[in-house]
């Protein structure tokens, strides 16, 4: 990976919104303080909020890394961070922007290096990306990147449509789609763990691995978010990006180089070996009243900004199986939800039993498969569960674990949005989603969003959804959760 930190102007459409105050603002100053304390760096929040001035902005932009629990460099709030509005999205406006840019660079003596993170809705991305377009934004004397927060598109169509609006402008390897789950620590050390372990490399294919289980389950409900989450539902907002990538991560061939291209290339290779996914194989719910940390919480339709009449999904379950040599024959089950009884991102690698039992005439003996759990969030490390002997002279087993926790080793992790700005700046792409990757996930849930039979079925807050989706034990991997099957 790269290592140089080029001087450069940070430039954030939704300069003033939830991302930029809670993620964003912290993770730079954090950045600012340690890997870039000798860089020059100027960013330039960009609104559409006319009265805002200079001044409150970087009063609220002091506040926001205050509250994210970091000191706040005083010096560099004043005299780094800036404020422009975009009013309504004009070609004048955006010029105005573009003439700003060009005197904080030449105010500073900066080489014309710009990094275009776009913290929007969807709506906005295309009149943006034309307006950066017109006003020459996507070129400089330096380099020129654009980052775009997900969901990039809503379905296949407007993906390749929104594609092609990007690249009217820029060309690829200019663009930074993130995932912000790709920046945690955990999701990055998966290729590590594979790949530099041959222990593991040896047996991760159908021939030792009966199933794998990945699952993301929050407690929170939609907050003050009703009004994107209702447009969007569990499959677009979660599972057709942040599952999906876990997946392609957990089940992609051995790359040829440590490299951007070459990594995405397998990722891609995962995507199209997916054949497509059965409606019986797919089960949505949507969490009705319950308690949740014995809190009493109401259910999605009673959640302030949702319609009484909204058929939006809040979970899903699903099966999908990967036609390729390595995974022929072997299930895969994600499971996403909100308002679930706790939270958790978490992957499992189900072994196989031993064809033959040598311990059957032993009533008491029960055998489990061996299962090894990545814990990606919260208590991140791994778990590995293995068949011990209790002591004494019969035949009685149990099931113990290996246990390695990152916390106990290293600390506190990195936040994903430092690990994501650092290799944007630093021009790495490895952890972003190519344009072939993000129209391969959206072509194989496009029929599933399309569904007009869509049966959703309710759950209580708190629980771990409806029970059409089967048993699942978030707790403590167990005999009983292996055998889940979601549906079909």
């Amino acid at each position: 990976m790269n290592t140089r930190c080029d001087s450069h102007v940070f430039v954030v459409f939704g300069g003033t919104g939830d991302l930029m105050g809670r993620k964003l603002l912290p993770a730079l100053a954090h950045l600012k303080r340690n890997r870039l304390s000798e860089t020059p760096v100027h960013v330039v929040g960009v609104a559409r909020d006319r009265e805002r001035t200079e001044r409150s902005f970087r009063e609220w932009a002091a506040a926001a890394v205050g509250a994210a629990g970091f000191d706040v460099d005083s010096e560099w709030c004043g005299r780094c961070v800036h404020y422009q509005t975009i009013g309504g999205r004009s070609s004048e406006d955006f010029a105005a922007l573009g003439e700003r840019i060009e005197r904080i660079e030449s105010e500073n003596d900066l080489p014309g290096n710009r990094l275009l993170y776009l913290a929007l809705p969807p709506s906005g991305f295309e009149p943006t990306i034309e307006g950066l377009g017109s006003a020459g934004l996507n070129r400089g004397r330096g380099w020129s990147r654009i980052v775009l927060e997900k969901p990039f598109g809503r379905d296949l169509e407007s993906a390749v449509r929104l594609n092609r609006t990007v690249h009217d402008w820029f060309d690829e390897d200019q663009v930074y789609r993130i995932d912000h789950y790709l920046g945690k620590e955990t999701v990055q050390n998966l290729l590590v763990f594979r790949f530099a372990n041959p222990l593991f490399e040896s047996v991760w294919s159908r021939d030792r691995i009966r199933s794998v289980e990945i699952v993301v389950s929050e407690q929170l409900g939609v907050g003050s978010r009703a009004g994107y989450y209702d447009r969007s539902g569990a499959l677009r907002d979660m599972v057709q990006n942040h599952l999906i990538q876990l997946l392609c991560l957990t089940a992609m061939e051995v790359p040829a180089t440590f490299e951007a291209d070459s990594i995405r290339d397998e990722k891609v290779k995962v995507l199209r070996s997916i054949p497509p996914i059965r409606d019986t194989d797919v089960v949505f719910g949507r969490y009705t009243a319950g308690t949740v940390q014995g809190e009493p919480v109401p259910g999605y339709l009673e959640e302030e900004g949702v319609p009484a009449d909204s058929r939006t999904d809040t979970f899903v379950a699903l099966r999908l199986e990967i036609a390729n040599w390595r995974w022929q024959g072997v299930p895969f089950h994600l499971r996403t939800g909100k308002r679930l009884r706790k939270r958790l991102t978490r992957i499992t690698v189900r072994f196989q039993r031993p064809p033959v039992s040598l311990f059957r005439p032993y009533t008491q003996c029960r055998l489990s498969s061996n299962e090894l759990v990545i814990t990606l969030q919260p208590d991140e490390g791994f778990d590995l569960h293995f068949e011990v002997k209790s002591p004494g002279q019969s035949i009685d087993m149990r099931t113990e674990e290996l246990r390695f926790r990152y916390a106990e080793a290293f600390g506190p992790l990195p936040d994903a949005y430092e690990t994501l700005l650092m290799d944007a700046i630093d021009g790495d792409q490895t952890l972003f989603v190519r344009e072939d990757e993000s129209e391969a996930a959206w072509k194989l849930f496009d029929p599933l969003l399309n569904r007009e039979d869509l049966r959703i079925h309710p759950y209580p807050a708190g629980s771990w959804g409806p029970r059409e989706a089967g048993p699942f034990d978030g707790e403590k991997p167990s005999d009983k959760s292996s055998r889940a099957e979601y549906a079909g």
